[in-house]
């Protein structure tokens, strides 16, 4: 089977919303409404929500914070991902990663390429685990962040998404080696 299950339970996840940018604020930040809107209908909890300027130590330290926050389990960021001077979201998040999750930002780019063509060029949309925090980077657009969410993140935050998906791994991402 393919898809959402309807027949088994739906466990909510905890998610945190960063938006980068030095332009917005709560009042004209539709990127980061339309990911708490989106999150909330879906069931999931919003854990806390932050807009920070493209400065890369604040970026980071936002994010280490909800890593090390045992009540965020997703962190999900909008903004900061293309190729200017001022975009340091990924150099701010990845070295924070204990693993990267190639195949989001191969997903992410496919579902954006039915949107924008190939302008997905230039976004560097990426998506890694860090001490059992799922975190997700996308681009600022409204678009983009309804791309992410509603074809990509939702499905994988979805515990009754099968054949698998992101939930029924949490118990198990802080095993250590044998």
């Amino acid at each position: 089977m393919h898809g959402i299950n309807e027949s088994l339970e739906f466990k909510p996840v905890r998610i945190a919303v960063l938006v980068v940018s030095d332009t917005r604020t709560l009042d004209t930040d539709t990127s980061g409404a339309t990911l708490v809107q989106r999150l909330e209908t879906a069931g999931h909890v919003l854990a806390d929500r932050k807009i920070l300027p493209d400065d890369k130590a604040a970026i980071r330290a936002q994010v280490s914070a909800w890593i090390a926050d045992p009540d965020v389990d997703v962190v999900i960021s909008s903004g900061g991902t293309g190729l200017t001077g001022r975009d340091v979201t990924p150099e701010a998040i990845t070295p924070l990663f204990d693993k990267t999750i190639e195949g989001f930002s191969v997903i992410f780019h496919q579902v954006s390429f039915q949107s924008v063509g190939l302008s997905t060029l230039q976004s560097r949309a990426v998506a890694g685990l860090a001490s059992g925090t799922f975190i997700f980077c996308l681009p600022g657009s409204t678009g983009a962040v309804k791309d992410g969410w509603d074809k990509v993140i939702s499905f994988q935050l979805d515990s009754r998404h099968k054949p698998c998906n992101l939930v029924e791994l949490m118990p198990r991402l802080m095993e250590h080696e044998a």
